[in-house]
């Protein structure tokens, strides 16, 4: 149940690395906190400002972010981005007068959590993968509280369980409007539509074997295909010209602002396995086949997948064995076999957690910290840990 209190006005501030996997559910969690009347900031990285469609009419902060690499001169250099980082986080402290600060990764969020830590602002992290990421392992014992996407998390000391809670990964308001419309009708001679997602990097190996593994199917269902791929743009073109030469009809882009639209529309995914993918895929209930990527941070990516596949939702090709011929036989099992996707798409629904940014919400809310009052008089900090007990 919301432990949000009308006429209470709190500041927060989300604190994420610039990749999609930490900036939509921060984005998402920003969301639900304006809807309940709170005011946000957002503290990330370059390439976060730049991402398109997210934090509208949030207040945004670029924060210098070392990245702990590069051995002794990279270490030095990241000590001191994070130095100046955290100097310019307490800088926005003293102006926001945040009720928490929120991290959600990356290294963006390291400095903003740090000065946090430093003037007694109450914190709390969101892990989203299934394996405990590096900025979070460092600050997880430090914190007053930690979210989780999934159960289990891999990496999370078990002294620490009593400040977890797993409330999911939030998605976009149109991802989870997804989740109470029917899985789309599937006829004999109707399209098949198949959505092909890197994430928000895209991915060369879906380039190259996709179009020739969806090549080796049956000639009478790959007329009814329809295809919408995400590549990075030094593959378009290649790609273009291969589902041309096989006749197959292909959207083709760099990147897709309307990719909640497009899942809804669509009967099978592939793709990686990153957590707000995961989280997508769940929540909208939709079928997919899975191929984790091999370099991500201990495997997490495969981790994230197993909740998922083992509830029948999805099928797992790791990437040394992604070839158009599995590729296929995989299709094959799940798209010609009568009733298959269906259930699959059923099962995918079931492990789904579309009530994410509420549940996150909540614990955010739960950080006892003197709220910022509008419509009601003034009290001491008592005030704030009574409401939010």
């Amino acid at each position: 149940m919301s432990q949000h209190i009308p006429g209470i006005t709190r500041h927060f501030v989300l604190a994420a690395g610039g990749t999609g996997g930490h900036m939509i559910p921060a984005h998402a969690l920003a969301a639900e906190l304006m809807r309940r009347g709170h005011r946000v900031a957002l503290v990330t990285d370059e390439r976060g400002a730049r991402f398109p469609g997210l934090f509208g009419g949030v207040q945004t902060h670029i924060l210098p972010a070392g990245r702990l690499e590069g051995g002794p001169i990279g270490w030095l250099r990241a000590a001191r981005a994070i130095h100046a980082g955290r100097e310019m986080a307490r800088q926005l402290y003293r102006t926001f007068e945040p009720s928490a600060v929120i991290g959600f990764g990356g290294y963006p969020a390291l400095p903003a959590l740090l000065a946090a830590l430093k003037q007694g602002i109450p914190t709390a992290l969101h892990e989203q993968n299934a394996v405990l990421g590096r900025t979070n392992r460092l600050l997880a014992r430090r914190v007053d509280a930690i979210a989780t996407g999934f159960s289990g998390v891999e990496r999370l000391a078990a002294r620490l369980e009593p400040k977890v809670r797993v409330v999911g990964n939030p998605v976009r308001d149109e991802i989870t409007a997804l989740r109470d419309q029917p899985f789309p009708p599937i006829t004999e001679e109707g399209a098949f539509r198949i959505l092909v997602t890197g994430g928000s990097q895209g991915a060369s190996i879906l380039s190259e074997v996709v179009p020739e593994g969806l090549g080796l199917m049956p000639v009478t269902f790959r007329r009814r295909m329809q295809v919408t791929q995400q590549c990075r743009p030094e593959d378009i073109e290649t790609v273009r010209a291969k589902y041309a030469g096989l006749g197959i009809p292909a959207d083709l882009a760099t990147y897709l602002p309307d990719l909640p639209e497009r899942l809804g529309w669509s009967h099978l995914v592939i793709g990686r396995a990153g957590a707000s993918t995961i989280a997508e895929l769940t929540v909208a209930g939709r079928p997919a086949i899975l191929i984790p990527y091999p370099a991500a941070t201990d495997d997490h990516q495969t981790a994230n997948a197993r909740e998922m596949v083992a509830a029948g939702g999805a099928r797992l090709i790791r990437q040394p064995r992604f070839t158009p011929t599995e590729l296929a036989k995989q299709m094959q099992k799940l798209a010609l076999e009568p009733g298959a996707l269906q259930n699959a798409a059923k099962r995918a629904w079931s492990v789904g957690r579309p009530d994410a940014a509420r549940d996150l919400a909540d614990v955010v809310e739960g950080l006892g910290r003197t709220p910022v009052v509008d419509g009601l008089p003034a009290d001491p900090p008592k005030l704030a840990r009574e409401a939010y007990a």
